[in-house]
């Protein structure tokens, strides 16, 4: 098999990196996207040379417009899309947001409408299924110090 032929057959996913925010109730942090029909979580694309760490550091800068410090990796989902073809979402511990990050929070103009905090439970009903299953895998994550593998928002069957 040549090189070329070695490189055609390896994937090339997108890479894209997010973080879930809490307040002193433990209500998570969703943005509302002027570009989308459902509620998101603050992050975006890694870009060329970045971490996907880095990434979600520079996305939630340029989003919320602070700079909370971003803690432990939660959860890493395969996620391929069929208009974008293969992804690898990673979901990151932004840690609770005090009042001060909060009343610094100042909108990415022309990308973000609002902002709020919700409880868990409301979680599916404001976004897309597989971005609850993350977020709900992620929360669990975080109070059980673990990180979680998803595929397509779910733990991948296991079986032999």
């Amino acid at each position: 098999m040549s090189e070329n032929e070695r490189e055609a057959k390896m994937a090339h996913p997108r890479m894209a990196a997010g973080a879930l925010f809490f307040d002193e109730a433990d209500r998570v942090l969703l943005v509302e996207p002027s570009y989308k029909d459902y509620r998101d979580i603050p992050g975006g694309y890694v870009e060329h040379g970045e971490s996907p760490r880095q990434a979600c550091v520079r996305e939630v800068q340029e989003e919320l417009g602070i700079k909370p410090h971003i803690g432990r990796h939660l959860v890493i989902d395969w996620a391929p899309n069929p208009g974008e073809g293969d992804k690898v979402l990673y979901l990151f511990d932004g840690g609770r947001l005090d009042a001060d990050h909060r009343q610094q929070i100042a909108l990415q103009a022309g990308e973000l409408r609002g902002y709020d905090f919700h409880h868990a439970e409301q979680v599916p009903e404001l976004t897309i299924p597989r971005l609850a299953r993350r977020i709900a895998a992620g929360i669990q994550a975080r109070t059980n110090g673990l990180t979680a593998y998803l595929e397509h928002g779910q733990p991948p069957e296991t079986g032999a």
